[in-house]
């Protein structure tokens, strides 16, 4: 599939990547185009990078590897523990010229810091922030936050940290930020935010303006009753136009699935999937290990359509469809009116190895995931939906948004207003924003202010 060509903006973006060392945290609401740009930094680069995230999915989704496991980190608190590095981490350490960390928003300060100091150490070069690599991060903490510590980890968290979002690492030249004034460390990286703001997934102004106002927690009366207005249809209830469900809970998901595959007519089948190498637990999965399916299926995409001989592609992670026939390894989907025949595919888990003859790294298959690309989709978390773009959907947040951004992920994955389903009106309580989130980036904006925006 041909790679969209970048907007200005992007290729701005990208020359001060490729061109300076600096320190680049790239944020933007959603559909401003980050993984886009992520990738063409990827594919297009000089520089020997390596490219990491939080979670083994994260992972799998840029063609990288896991955190703890590129820098060989201890899972749960990090703080002062003695790490441990043996000779070909070291070499790949010492190789690396910029990391790229992808959904840093999940990435915690104590984490941050074992990056930081397991690359000091590796490169013996204590004294320089990184050890002197330079640190690209993708995400935006207005959408995603990391997971809670707990226990003595929360305690010492609360001790040692003013929050446990990354940007309050000590690394970081303004971590001892006051009432809002970044105050410039003695030993501290810069970090320079760069903002995408070009929206690609929405055209249309109003509902650009309603999903900002979600976003920073700034949701009028006037902008809560239209959203509640036009959520207030009945989706429609046609199998050749499928709707999904967002909802919050993975038991509420599960249910209505189960509910809708019993419903169908038909004989239930199971396509296992074929697991090699060390791919990790269940959870890190990128598609379900027993995937069930009938004729008649819900059915979302999870990888984008090859394509071939230039030809547009067919289907895009997340396009929803329907299941027309199995038959064997192949499993029959219709889309928009159009069926066409889908194969299992492979994912890839790499892990990064250094090569002694050229002295750069590479980057080796350690283990591959075989299964259709395919997920039952009458129902999805708003977890699990990110990144993914619907044109409608039903947003269901059941008891209530347990999570800073979560309604807001849900609303910004769809492409308009006209698709908007609401399973119950939305109330003050789903608007939720963390006050970190909040106090860092308006101390971003009074430091660095128009230097966010991305000249292009």
């Amino acid at each position: 599939m041909t790679a969209p060509a970048l907007s200005a903006e992007q290729e701005s973006l990208f020359r001060l990547i490729e061109d300076t060392r600096e320190h680049v945290f790239i944020t933007g609401r959603a559909g401003t185009g980050k993984s886009t740009l992520l990738r063409h930094l990827t594919a297009n680069t000089g520089k020997q990078i390596a490219v990491c995230a939080p979670t083994g999915v994260a992972a799998l989704n840029v063609e990288g590897q896991t955190i703890h496991s590129l820098f060989r980190l201890p899972v749960g608190l990090i703080a002062d523990t003695d790490l441990e590095q043996n000779g070909t981490t070291r070499k790949i350490l010492n190789a690396i010229d910029t990391l790229v960390i992808d959904e840093v928003s999940m990435v915690n300060a104590d984490l941050m810091d074992g990056i930081d100091r397991a690359l000091r150490q590796a490169r013996a070069r204590r004294a320089e922030p990184f050890g002197g690599v330079q640190v690209i991060m993708f995400g935006d903490p207005y959408q995603l936050a990391p997971v809670p510590p707990r226990g003595d980890e929360a305690r010492y968290i609360n001790d040692h940290y003013r929050s446990f979002w990354f940007f309050d690492a000590h690394v970081w030249a303004g971590h001892a930020a006051q009432d809002g004034v970044l105050e410039v460390g003695r030993h501290g990286a810069d970090l320079h935010i760069r903002e995408l703001t070009h929206i690609h997934r929405q055209s249309d102004d109003g509902f650009k303006t309603m999903l900002n106002a979600v976003r920073y927690g700034r949701v009028t009366k006037e902008i809560a009753d239209a959203l509640n207005s036009a959520g207030a249809r009945t989706p429609p209830d046609d199998p050749r136009d499928p709707v999904i469900t967002l909802a919050t809970r993975n038991d509420r998901v599960n249910a209505i699935n189960s509910r809708h595959l019993t419903q169908l007519p038909g004989r239930e089948q199971i396509a296992r999937a074929d697991v090699s190498g060390d791919f990790g637990r269940g959870d890190q999965y990128p598609a379900d290990e027993k995937l069930k399916l009938k004729v008649g299926a819900q059915v979302m995409f999870l990888r984008n359509d090859a394509g071939s001989g230039g030809e547009p592609p067919r289907y895009v992670n997340g396009t929803i469809g329907t299941v027309t026939k199995i038959v064997g390894d192949t499993v029959r989907v219709e889309v928009d009116g159009e069926e066409f025949d889908v194969e299992p595919v492979v994912w890839e888990k790499y892990r990064y190895a250094y090569d002694q003859h050229t002295r750069k790294i590479s980057r080796d298959v350690v283990a591959e995931f075989t299964q259709f690309p395919l997920r039952l989709a009458w129902a999805v978390t708003i977890h699990k939906s990110q990144g993914k773009t619907y044109d409608r959907a039903v947003v269901d947040l059941g008891s209530g948004a347990f999570a800073p951004g979560q309604t807001y992920v849900a609303l910004s994955r769809l492409t308009s207003l006209d698709g908007l389903h609401l399973s119950r009106p939305l109330r003050p309580s789903d608007i939720r924003v963390d006050e970190d989130v909040r106090r860092f980036m308006r101390a971003v904006w009074e430091t660095q202010g128009d230097r966010m925006r991305v000249s292009g």
